[in-house]
């Protein structure tokens, strides 16, 4: 099993490689920024990576150039062998889901684990210490895993506060609850209608996969994407007649995302796609 270091042991660590992946998302991003600011030695050390599945927001390009531009440091780009419609015939047309989820495996644990090689490597992972779940971390024997925010107390609270000095926060939160490929079947139906509404071409890709994977599949299980869109819309209708008028013009968006819950615990085997 993979050995978990702290902080202390992973700074005093020789001949191995240090690494932290980022997603594009809030607590990778603000992990990054915690160690540039809090520990600028572990900092110096880091090889920061995003793997680019090829299925991204433009959001997140933004807000990764952003990032890199405070760290001061390359944010290597990784990428699969192969795109995503490759790996779908791959797997005869069967599009990914919480129960096969062969996109996490083929676009980004394997590029990680391509890029880390056979070398001794420390991997700084942005668990936090108010979440009750591991992420992935490698099986492999020559990688060792560091939670600086579990080791630190840091929690939700902490995160937004770390981005809202600095960076900022992803842009794509607006309507969205996390990172990852745009058609990422963990999304819920307003984040599905977010999609269409924000990315119309993407949203038509997402149909045109669904509708020729061949194999009758949807990316929402027993609905397809026009049905799930027409039900957000319905019942985004319902609770904007229900709500206080005057809450939804003055509540930021930045605002109301701090106060949500986090993802379901069923999404935490895709931790690598959305930290």
């Amino acid at each position: 099993m993979t050995k978990h270091l702290t902080l202390q042991e992973a700074s005093e660590l020789e001949g191995s490689r240090h690494v932290l992946g980022l997603s594009g998302g809030k607590d990778s991003a603000a992990l990054a920024i915690y160690l540039r600011d809090h520990y600028p030695d572990i900092h110096n050390r880091v090889e920061y990576f995003f793997t680019d599945t090829g299925a991204e927001l433009q959001e997140v390009y933004d807000f990764l150039d952003k990032l890199e531009a405070y760290l001061g440091k390359e944010i290597k780009k990784l990428s699969p062998e192969r795109d995503f419609e490759h790996w779908l015939k791959i797997h005869n047309n069967y599009l990914p889901s919480p129960r096969q989820r062969w996109c996490t495996s083929m676009m980004k644990i394997k590029p990680f684990e391509r890029f880390v090689g056979t070398d001794p490597v420390v991997t700084y992972i942005g668990i936090r210490a108010d979440e009750n779940r591991e992420g992935y971390v490698s099986q492999k024997e020559n990688i060792k895993a560091v939670f600086p925010f579990i080791e630190d107390g840091l929690i939700r609270a902490d995160i937004f506060r770390i981005l809202e000095n600095t960076v900022g926060i992803p842009e794509y939160y607006r309507w969205r609850s996390r990172s990852g490929c745009y058609f990422c079947f963990f999304q819920r139906q307003d984040e599905w209608l977010g999609l269409k509404r924000e990315h119309p071409d993407l949203f038509a890709e997402a149909v045109r996969i669904e509708k020729e994977s061949g194999q009758g599949y949807t990316w929402v299980q027993g609905k397809t994407l026009e049905e799930v869109v027409a039900h957000a819309e319905r019942t985004e209708g319902t609770r904007t007649a229900n709500r206080n008028a005057k809450s939804i013009h003055t509540i930021k968006w930045q605002d109301a995302l701090r106060d949500q819950e986090d993802d379901d615990p069923e999404d935490q085997a895709c931790m690598i796609c959305s930290l």
